[in-house]
């Protein structure tokens, strides 16, 4: 295994079936020598930087009734809110005097956000808080609505995948709801401009490795600029709520092929990764990741937008719990970066 680790540390690629060993093989031995190379190839392209987006959550509703989600249309149990336009301001008012350099507007597939009222927004942010970026991760819309986000001065967005396997997908999702349109998006997106990021749940309901593997190979006909991965955790309130969870030490493992195989991704540190393992997020940066989101959204709204149980909202996840955060982040041997922390091709 310590070879295929070197072979995919050389050449960024594997067979499927060395990918599907390595994935499989969980020996303290592997998993050290992978977080090292992993940490290895994201200094020499980020250096030891930890760059911090605050979380905006701006809205509860949606549309979709994806079967793992806590905030789907059909579970009555859920606590809807929407922010207002002063209330995103406020939330972005208090992560620019702490520093921060990039929100991230996120939210269920609400109708009330319409194009125009979240390109005034956008403008707003820009205008009151320049130098910043800005991410949206807002689901599926038109091409002609991300062209109107991105001209409005929107520079990324996220839009996992969340699984590349048709069967697995539909497993995963109600019939109206489409990998082909999902797949369709995500490459409109990096049409439009924007700095892409896609990513799929780890151990989700049904999947296998070689569903994983479909994941990895979607990534990199994609090629985005930005990956998201997360242990899928259930939510009392779906079809899924009796459903084991995804595991920390497969988390790990796969961001570390990740860095690997895309050298110069932004790698978040999930706060899914954070809720299911004590330390998760350093961990997490300690296997490539170089990316945190700490939650800028009102105090009493964060248990609101409730994507699964027990989700990591106090300490070091509030932005309250930032000198706390920035010590954990430092203690492991990394820096809190005040900056935008573009993807690093864009300095090349």
């Amino acid at each position: 295994m310590i070879n295929l680790i070197e072979k995919l540390y050389c050449t960024e690629n594997l067979t499927d079936a060395e990918l599907k060993a390595l994935i499989e093989d969980n020996s303290d031995e592997v998993s050290s020598h992978l977080a090292k190379r992993a940490d290895e190839i994201r200094q020499k392209y980020y250096g030891k930087k930890v760059f911090l987006r605050g979380l905006i959550e701006i809205s509860s509703y949606c549309k979709n009734d994806c079967y793992y989600c806590g905030i789907r249309r059909s579970n009555k149990s859920a606590e809807r809110y929407r922010l207002d336009r002063s209330q995103i301001l406020k939330c972005a008012d208090i992560g620019y005097k702490l520093g921060f350099r990039t929100f991230v507007m996120q939210g269920g597939e609400d109708a009330f956000f319409n194009d125009d009222y979240i390109c005034s927004v956008i403008s707003e942010i820009h205008r009151n808080f320049p130098g910043c970026a800005i991410t949206l991760s807002l689901g599926e819309r038109s091409a002609e609505s991300y062209g109107k986000m991105k001209a409005a001065g929107a520079d990324r967005y996220l839009l996992r995948h969340e699984a590349a396997d048709e069967k697995l997908y539909q497993k995963l999702h109600p019939a109206e709801m489409s990998l082909d349109n999902r797949k369709k998006c995500l490459y409109n997106l990096i049409e439009t401009g924007f700095q892409t990021g896609s990513g799929f749940m780890v151990g989700a309901p049904f999947q296998t490795t070689d569903n994983i593997i479909s994941d990895i190979r979607f990534l990199q006909k994609l090629n985005p600029h930005m990956i998201g991965i997360g242990p899928f955790i259930p939510h009392k309130y779906t079809p899924f709520r009796d459903e084991r969870g995804g595991t920390a030490e497969l988390t790990l493992r796969l961001l570390g092929i990740l860095r690997l195989m895309f050298p110069k991704v932004l790698l978040p540190a999930t706060t899914a990764l954070g809720t299911i393992a004590e330390n998760g997020r350093v961990l997490g940066l300690k296997t490539g990741c170089n990316v945190i989101m700490p939650n800028l959204s009102p105090e009493e709204v964060r248990c609101k937008y409730s994507l699964y149980d027990n989700k990591l909202i106090t300490g070091g996840e509030a932005a309250e719990g930032l000198s706390l955060l920035k010590s954990e982040i430092e203690a492991a041997g990394y820096e809190v970066a005040s900056e935008r922390g573009d993807y690093v091709s864009q300095h090349c």
